[in-house]
């Protein structure tokens, strides 16, 4: 995610807003007391594309949300919190809400679910393929092989991987170019780091991974970029992609040791 300065804040903080739940004319509402610091319906019809009848049911719903204070007075002022409380306050509330989906997701879990998913399953998007990574790495037990196309790793990898290490899995890792190799060293100091053996970087290859020789993921980058990363994985150590995947890195000698 860029930290540059958004080129339309407002827009950008609508947008954000309505993806928390807030209604349109909830969310322009509140950015428009945010720009104002206090102001009455007509101060927000004016600077706010929501019509002077609607901005007291917007208020409403801000003040259920905890995110606007009313002042008693005639005509009525309003009063958005501040940014850094807003967002403690939207925060507690996902956090809330995702907790109790967790919950509920896994009281819906079936009580004989199965240790390995047999089959080969896809996995779009590189969020969602990183998600997938991080989830494996956790579930690491003696060994972690991971390749990638690219230069370096997010920290949520380097996290993931390290949290690993200290569990007591070995890492093999392998970088695209010479410079992604050194990055890793450095991070890894512990880890085995090897140069690829093929031209892997010159493809449209992204990411491979296995885990304790069971479980194998890999991926392919679309056109356009990491973005559109789709990936498969597959489990089980009779699996055909887990045994020819294993085959090929098991030839690979590893002479890159560290010292």
């Amino acid at each position: 995610m860029s930290n540059d300065p958004l080129q339309d804040p407002e827009s950008e903080a609508i947008e954000q807003l309505e993806r928390f739940g807030l209604s349109t004319y909830a969310a322009r509402t509140f950015v428009a007391l945010a720009s104002l610091g206090s102001g009455t319906a007509r101060d927000v019809s004016q600077v706010a594309e929501v019509p002077r009848t609607r901005v007291y049911g917007a208020v409403e719903e801000l003040q259920d949300r905890g995110l606007v204070d009313t002042l008693q007075s005639s005509p009525k002022q309003f009063w958005a919190i501040s940014s850094e409380t807003a967002g403690r306050t939207l925060k507690r509330e996902f956090e809330h809400r995702l907790d109790v989906l967790r919950t509920a997701l896994t009281e819906l879990e079936p009580t004989d679910r199965q240790s390995e998913q047999r089959g080969v399953w896809t996995v779009d998007g590189q969020p969602a393929v990183t998600e997938r990574l991080l989830e494996f790495f956790d579930g690491a037990e003696e060994r972690i092989v991971y390749l990638t196309a690219g230069d370096s790793l997010s920290a949520e990898l380097v996290e993931g991987l390290q949290g690993a290490a200290a569990r007591g899995v070995s890492l093999r890792l392998t970088g695209g170019s010479t410079a992604g190799q050194e990055r890793l060293r450095s991070q890894f100091p512990d880890a085995t780091v090897t140069e690829p053996t093929w031209g892997w970087s010159e493809t449209r290859a992204g990411r491979l991974m296995i885990v304790d020789g069971r479980k194998v993921l890999v991926s392919i980058v679309g056109e356009g970029g990491d973005a559109s990363e789709t990936a498969i994985w597959s489990e089980g150590s009779s699996n055909s992609l887990v045994a020819v995947v294993k085959a090929i890195f098991d030839g690979v000698p590893e002479s890159d040791s560290p010292e």
